[in-house]
């Protein structure tokens, strides 16, 4: 039988661990299943160092928490030589979307155990940051820094007055590097990824497919008001790599450089700075998926 290192979330609710004890049970049924709640980056680093030889790691949560396994595998020297499996508890579960996991965490956890071992891209950062899905500079960034203040007090409102808010700001004038080629003016939005989707089912990168070598790149060239009300309506319907102010393409390394921006990686928010890159691991991620 199969030995198998489950990863959830030491802070999940008490509904998260009910649904947390369904899906052992179902991984225990064809699996030696060890489970550990970590509490923080080291906690994690600590677990997987206890268990070298487990044949499978699966991440039980969301997009974080996946990102948090592969980060901590990469950090060991263990990828693509460890297989992950994701099974989504989160909220927004993007990259689950994108592989077209179950939305049943016990069936997709089946799914998963049952399923096989497939090679999928990953992208790695200037200071060698995983990227399991997209990363993303500009307004999008911009509108999560902006809702972090009020969070506490308007909910997932938020999110919302910090976007508004940025449609007045000025874009950051960069210059976007793609495997040599430089593009330059005022840009909204750089987006890179292996994923499809970001904030619960956006399709911010929909071309993209998990396994074709490259990144996804989205540059908006959105400098007015109305391009950006223009830009924010089609990434709802997901036609935006259709608009001439989008340049839509497919990349080994992407850089950008000039005024400081800040960048959301997998979800997670990073200080304003003046250069950004990201180049594509082929084949770096080993994950067991459904069949």
């Amino acid at each position: 039988m199969q030995t198998c290192l489950a990863i959830s979330n030491a802070s999940a609710g008490s509904s998260d661990e009910r649904t947390i004890g369904q899906v052992l049970d179902a991984l225990r049924e064809t699996c030696d299943v060890t489970h550990v709640a970590t509490r923080d980056p080291e906690h994690l680093a600590e677990t997987l160092a206890a268990h070298p030889d487990v044949d499978l790691v699966v991440s039980m949560g969301g997009d974080g928490s996946l990102h948090a396994v592969v980060q901590a595998l990469h950090d060991a020297g263990r990828l693509p030589d460890t297989p992950v499996g994701l099974v989504p508890l989160g909220t927004g579960n993007d990259f689950a979307r994108t592989l077209e996991l179950d939305e049943d965490p016990v069936a997709a956890a089946r799914a998963m155990a049952a399923g096989r071992v497939r090679r999928i891209d990953v992208l790695l950062d200037g200071d060698g940051t995983v990227v399991v899905n997209a990363a993303h500079v500009g307004i999008g960034a911009e509108a999560a820094a902006r809702a972090e203040p009020v969070k506490r007090f308007l909910g997932p409102l938020a999110y919302v007055v910090g976007a508004v808010s940025t449609l007045f700001t000025p874009a950051a004038d960069v210059r976007v590097t793609i495997d040599g080629k430089r593009l330059e003016g005022r840009v909204a939005q750089v987006a890179v990824g292996n994923g499809r989707f970001v904030g619960g089912g956006g399709e911010l990168l929909p071309r993209a497919i998990v396994d074709d070598g490259a990144m996804d790149v989205a540059v908006a060239f959105a400098a007015t008001v109305r391009q950006r009300i223009l830009y924010a309506l089609h990434l709802r319907r997901g036609t935006h790599p259709d608009q001439d102010f989008v340049h839509y393409t497919r990349a080994a390394t992407v850089e950008v450089t000039g005024e400081h921006t800040r960048c959301t990686t997998d979800g997670e928010l990073s200080d304003p700075r003046a250069e950004h890159r990201w180049d594509v691991v082929p084949d770096g991620l080993a994950m067991r998926l459904p069949a």
